[in-house]
């Protein structure tokens, strides 16, 4: 590769920011495109599937050949909450190829034990979130039913574009949610971003299976999602 191209390829993922490194296996001819720019056409949809997909591999497009090694940001889970659900779901989670961390300043809660193995920081979010930043790649995942806890990354997530925001209450609860969201500047199509009730309605019962739904839904929403400066 073009040393170029090497230092910009390497550039935009230190950064957490998706490319392709897209080769024309006709003439050799190579380019790395991010997320978001401009390409239309055959090739255009090709390189959006695989923006969503997160897979390599050869296409064809406009009666030429292209291999497509992308490099995605590896998707992120930041969970509020030391809760039972949040034991399932770091477990889940893990399996499935994210990374997970549980952040909670309620040390009775964010135990070692509760969570072996599993990335838990026993703080504030707001502190947490100052030396960890939610970008794209990122799904915030709010669960404690505490204001005090959840509402400042809510509000963090939605202003950042994180790709999932999920809130756990009643609809009596959200309402009063999108109240102080709403008071904290945000707008009622950003507030609806916001999946709550949490997770894909599957009547989930037990703390496993709204993990489950949990889960799921933040897959649906990665490999949906709108890709940056594409329309929703």
């Amino acid at each position: 590769m073009d040393p170029f191209l090497l230092r910009k390829l390497n550039t935009e993922r230190t950064a957490r920011r998706a490319v392709i490194h897209l080769t024309d296996l006709g003439d050799g001819r190579d380019r790395v495109i991010r997320e978001g720019d401009p390409v239309a056409g055959p090739l255009g949809d090709a390189l959006a599937n695989a923006f969503r997909s997160g897979k390599s591999g050869l296409v064809e497009a406009e009666e030429r050949s292209f291999f497509l090694n992308v490099h995605l940001p590896p998707a992120r889970i930041f969970v509020i909450g030391a809760v039972h659900i949040s034991q399932a779901l770091a477990k889940m989670a893990v399996v499935a190829g994210f990374d997970i961390t549980i952040i909670d300043p309620r040390t009775a809660f964010a135990t070692e034990e509760r969570f072996a193995g599993i990335d838990l920081v026993a703080d504030w979010p707001e502190d947490v979130l100052e030396k960890r930043p939610l970008d794209a790649y990122t799904a915030l995942v709010a669960v404690t039913h505490d204001p005090k806890i959840d509402d400042l990354p809510l509000s963090r997530a939605l202003a950042t574009g994180c790709f999932y925001v999920g809130a756990l209450g009643s609809r009596k609860t959200h309402a009063r949610r999108v109240e102080r969201l709403a008071a904290l500047g945000h707008g009622e199509a950003e507030i609806a971003r916001i999946s709550a009730p949490i997770g894909l309605d599957i009547g989930a019962a037990s703390p496993a299976e709204i993990a489950v739904a949990i889960l799921a839904d933040i897959i649906a929403h990665l490999r949906r999602r709108p890709l940056r400066g594409a329309a929703s």
